[in-house]
């Protein structure tokens, strides 16, 4: 938060990020090669799947939509910072409760703007892991394609020449194909599942966090809106003079300690399974493992629970959304030109400094 109203002079990393250290900052935001207008997402839409194996066609356009996503959310932090900045400005000239008060809820608005900026950078770390399921399937198609090819020769040969001893070879191709198909086949459905399962936690995980943190700066912005004195006044009555600075400079404080020391085991909501969901459960569970489900685990590291069976990205035939290389090294990186320290009014900085 604003360092005018914080007792941190820098910003440490929170009690979450040591527990679990957050992402690289998310792709989306390195450039706009159709600037920031709608159009650059009705074509990565559009586009999606034109190009490339049938068979990562609907997934590419499932990532190419899940960009279109994160900019909109990136949008709207950037726009919110914005807000909060106007909303102090306009309260500067209000009386003084008025005027402290819109200063302080300035501050938490901004904040709100930075958790969906941060929020962004975790979600692309589902939208990376859902793409590797995608470079998995165009890496199968090939083997897809070469045993379909030969299967299309055989038939044809023998409609054509049936005592042909091509036939005796190419069936031979076809058995060697079909068990290099078999392989990809059963990786391709290994890792679908077990990707599929951490990107979506990935997803869950930043939601969580994010919408618990929300609720933590709603509620103190409701306690600084006590500070404000509505009580009616009749023409020519003067209110009493204002004297909750400090209270709501305490309040910001208690606010930003709430948000720093925030981890997942204390989470205030809490997701339970009735007592029908979790025994339909396991007994499906206990149909497929032999055992019942253990729902303790659900919020330990990804990293723990992830295994060494996929194979990254990076190690697969890599293809752009649209057929080509990805776009993100083909835009060019434009400037946000928004500051987390532009918080606040600046005579009240110097003022506190």
């Amino acid at each position: 938060m604003h360092r005018t109203y914080s007792m941190r002079q820098s910003r440490a990393p929170t009690a979450s990020q040591i527990q679990n250290p957050p992402p690289p900052s998310s792709s989306t935001k390195t450039g706009r090669f159709f600037g920031k207008s709608s159009v650059g997402h009705a074509f990565r839409k559009s586009t999606a799947g034109a190009f490339g194996p049938d068979l990562a066609k609907k997934l590419s356009q499932l990532v190419k939509m899940e960009k279109n996503v994160m900019r909109s959310m990136e949008l709207v932090g950037r726009e919110r910072m914005e807000v909060a900045q106007q909303l102090s400005i306009w309260g500067e000239a209000c009386d003084d409760d008025v005027s402290d008060v819109t200063d302080k809820l300035g501050v938490l608005i901004y904040e709100v703007g930075e958790l969906e900026d941060q929020f962004v950078d975790r979600y692309d770390q589902y939208r990376v892991t859902i793409k590797s399921i995608r470079n998995i399937e165009a890496s199968v198609q090939p083997s897809r394609d070469r045993k379909q090819k030969i299967t299309d020769q055989i038939a044809q040969l023998k409609y054509k020449e049936p005592n042909s001893p091509r036939i005796v070879v190419l069936e031979q191709e076809l058995v060697r194909a079909e068990a290099e198909s078999l392989v990809a086949e059963a990786q391709l459905s290994n890792i679908t599942r077990e990707k599929l399962k951490a990107a979506f936690t990935y997803q869950f995980d930043a939601l969580r966090e994010h919408s618990e943190k929300l609720a933590i700066i709603a509620g103190y912005g409701k306690h600084l809106l006590e500070l404000v004195d509505d009580t009616p006044v009749t023409p020519g009555e003067t209110r009493q003079a204002y004297d909750g600075y400090e209270a709501s400079k305490a309040i910001i404080q208690d606010c930003e300690d709430a948000l720093t020391n925030w981890v997942t085991a204390n989470a205030a909501v809490a997701p339970k399974l009735s007592t029908r969901a979790r025994n339909l459960s396991q007994r499906r569970k206990q149909r497929t493992q032999g055992e019942g489900v253990d729902l303790s685990g659900q919020d330990s590291s990804l990293k723990d629970r992830e295994s060494g069976l996929w194979v990254p990205a990076g190690a697969h035939r890599e293809y752009g959304d649209d057929g080509e290389e990805e776009e993100e090294e083909e835009e060019e990186e434009v400037a946000s030109g928004h500051h987390p320290e532009e918080r606040g009014r600046e005579g009240e900085r110097a003022v506190e400094a």
